[in-house]
């Protein structure tokens, strides 16, 4: 990072978040000599004051803004408990030379097993189904099975991902390993044909059977997926959203689950997290096509010791003068 502030011999380390981090993760401390403050959480009126004096902030969704950088002149570098840090303001932090590090690829694996734990259940109507046996509808059937829902196979259906990064190409592998025809979705708006995989973002809508979104959220992602794209849904897919709550209109996914739109709906991001009761998918997580699961598709117990690894890595590096994965 151009003009890097190099911290002192025991820099003051402050971690705001530590809840987010979860049990069973051993959360082991850097090598060099520090001073350590760890927070379960942290309200956006405590940051200032929680971070003066520290040389060193830790932090995962935690917003830290120009605001709070100008009052925070001892700051020298934030590690980010996450891949995405839409939440740090990064040109200040550059203007101020505070490097900014993030965690990369620690959920390759256990994102697409969430994403396919959903796309199973849904295709397989386990919640209705299982429902269906707790409530007796299967012993009063009179046969050894009975059919309440829709039971879809996966071997050549479409599964369209809408995201071609490092999650998006692993959620397309496991794809493949079902015999699933895997398309990329081009982007939205888009003039030029996409080359192979990538389809155009229009066909990509209208053929999908399952629709599984991993793009960044930014300002020409937010509502990606909203009224239009599901009214040209011709073959009523399974939405999978693992990415992040804003690429998909909420009201406009709850209008398309009650209008037949979509087969149904696997949902581990919203727009708001914690949700507040007026979330629109919270009147509709009880029926038998929606899941909703709290933003726990990247939490393996393994893969949130890997986030861990790699702070108290970007911590050292950092202090010893060769910062990694920066993003100032």
């Amino acid at each position: 990072a151009a003009g890097m502030k190099r911290p002192t011999d025991t820099p003051e380390i402050v971690f705001l978040e530590q809840e987010t981090m979860g049990p069973s993760v051993d959360l082991f401390r850097p090598s060099l000599p520090h001073r350590w403050t760890s927070y379960d959480k942290t309200a956006p009126e405590a940051l200032v004051d929680r971070l003066a004096g520290a040389e060193i902030a830790v932090v995962n969704k935690a917003r830290i803004g120009a605001d709070a950088l100008q009052s925070l002149p001892d700051l020298k570098f934030i590690a980010v408990a996450a891949t995405g840090y839409d939440n740090i303001d990064i040109h200040a932090c550059r203007a101020r030379g505070i490097t900014v590090s993030n965690v990369r690829d620690y959920a390759i694996d256990t994102v697409p097993e969430h994403v396919f734990a959903l796309i199973l259940a849904l295709s397989k109507n386990l919640i209705g189904y299982r429902q269906g046996v707790i409530a007796g509808k299967w012993q009063e059937s009179g046969q050894f099975c009975y059919f309440s829902h829709d039971i879809r196979a996966l071997r050549d259906a479409r599964l369209a991902i809408f995201g071609g990064g490092a999650i998006g190409r692993a959620v397309g592998r496991v794809g493949a390993a079902f015999g699933i025809d895997v398309v990329f979705a081009g982007r939205k708006g888009q003039t030029t044909a996409p080359q192979k995989p990538y389809i155009a973002f229009e066909e990509a809508i209208e053929t999908a059977d399952v629709l599984s979104v991993h793009a960044p959220l930014n300002h020409e992602t937010r509502d990606l997926i909203g009224r239009p794209e599901f009214e040209r849904m011709t073959r009523r897919p399974i939405i999978i959203n693992c990415g992040r709550g804003g690429l998909i209109n909420e009201q406009a996914l709850v209008h398309a689950l009650e209008n037949g739109l979509v087969a149904g709906a696997g949902i581990d991001v919203l727009t708001r997290e914690p949700p507040g009761d007026d979330n629109p998918l919270l009147a509709v997580a009880a029926r038998d096509d929606v899941i909703i699961t709290p933003h726990i598709a990247w939490a393996s117990n393994a893969a949130r010791q890997e986030v861990w690894r790699q702070v108290v890595e970007a911590i050292e590096a950092f202090a010893a003068g060769s910062p990694v994965r920066v993003l100032t």
